[in-house]
């Protein structure tokens, strides 16, 4: 039988893909979510006839059924607000929900997918950074099956031996556009020498996460809740060839590494099609031609925020939360020129150190 997906945060980077690896698995799609970008959701409505659409933006979604009832060839139903997400999320009927939403919005939605039961392609960070307690919780309540879509996080999902105990994770990390340099060549720098990623096309949220390396902090967060381990089990390291996704160190010494090219099709397909392996879109790796692999330690003097979120993490959920919520306003501040790229930082850092 076919599978079915809904898909949260469809316009995004990590939801085209999505639906790029749907078609190309011919998985049927039978729900959409978005914000408000609706000339994208039509072209998708169009594409895929989901039965359901929930556009967040409810003038966007007013303005999305004129158009498709403009020409009376679609029978997609669609919502608005968070209660559109919610219903898209736990009352599509489909097999997987892919939980895209970028930011803490994304919370709400992917705990009306757990409470489905059902498979869960979580690609959505946030969450796990704000309520990991609650989230893991939740799919243990109602027997939702996690399977995480970050690169990092599917590596260490399908590296791990379920029977062994974890000595230590290792989360490999692009160092960003920034890799190598000092503190003062990053005074004058701007949101569009941010968003200059050498190896990933993501959103402009998260490229500038991965430029200050608080991406990297929120998955630290993020792998001690879908594994089970504490902070201090947890090491980065800077790997720009972005080959390895991440790596186990077990206790006999072994460690077991994931490769593949940096093509974020392939998490997402195993995350839909596990436990069996099926020909991707992604281009296998050639080992020759790539020469090498490189690693190299954190620079936490330069790049402040992985060791702040290390800090949250050791201090708790309420930390973590605050930690989440100052970085995506100052990123906000960021994108938008009202503040400078060291800033960043450095309102995380005041911002958890008056709630700690």
């Amino acid at each position: 039988m076919k599978k079915t997906l809904s898909i949260l945060g469809s316009t995004g980077s990590i939801g085209r893909q999505t639906l790029e690896v749907a078609e190309h698995l011919g998985y049927k799609v039978c729900a959409l979510s978005a914000n408000k970008n609706i000339d994208l959701l039509e072209e998708q409505i169009r594409r895929f006839n989901p039965e359901l659409v929930a556009v967040f933006d409810e003038a966007a979604a007013d303005e999305l059924r004129k158009r498709i009832k403009r020409d009376g060839s679609s029978k997609t139903r669609i919502l608005h607000g968070m209660e559109g997400q919610i219903e898209a999320a736990g009352n599509s009927g489909a097999d997987i929900i892919v939980t895209a939403i970028a930011g803490q919005a994304g919370l709400e939605p992917t705990l009306a997918a757990l409470k489905t039961g059902k498979r869960i392609a979580l690609a959505n960070k946030e969450p796990l950074v704000c309520a990991g307690e609650t989230v893991m919780k939740t799919a243990k309540e109602y027997g939702a099956q996690i399977i995480p879509v970050d690169s990092e996080h599917s590596a260490i999902f399908q590296c791990l031996d379920h029977e062994a105990s974890i000595k230590k994770i290792i989360l490999t990390a692009s160092g960003g556009p920034f890799r190598g340099k000092t503190r003062m060549e990053l005074k004058n720098i701007t949101p569009e020498d941010a968003l200059k990623h050498p190896n990933w096309n993501m959103g402009s949220k998260i490229t500038i996460d991965s430029a200050t390396l608080m991406n990297k902090g929120l998955e630290v967060i993020e792998a001690m809740h879908l594994f089970s381990v504490s902070p201090d089990q947890i090491e980065v390291l800077i790997h720009p060839e972005s080959i390895i996704h991440s790596m186990i160190e077990f206790a006999d010494g072994s460690t077991i590494a994931q490769l593949s090219n940096p093509d974020m099709r392939q998490p997402i397909q195993y995350a839909l099609t596990y436990p069996e392996r099926k020909p991707s879109l992604t281009a296998p790796l050639d080992l020759v031609k790539l020469g090498k692999l490189t690693f190299s330690k954190p620079d936490h003097n330069t790049f402040p925020c992985l060791r702040l979120a290390y800090t949250a993490a050791r201090k708790g959920q309420t930390a973590c939360a605050a930690l989440n919520q100052a970085n995506e306003e100052a990123v906000a501040l960021f994108l938008t020129g009202k503040i400078g790229f060291l800033e960043i930082a450095d309102r995380i850092e005041k911002a958890l150190t008056e709630q700690i």
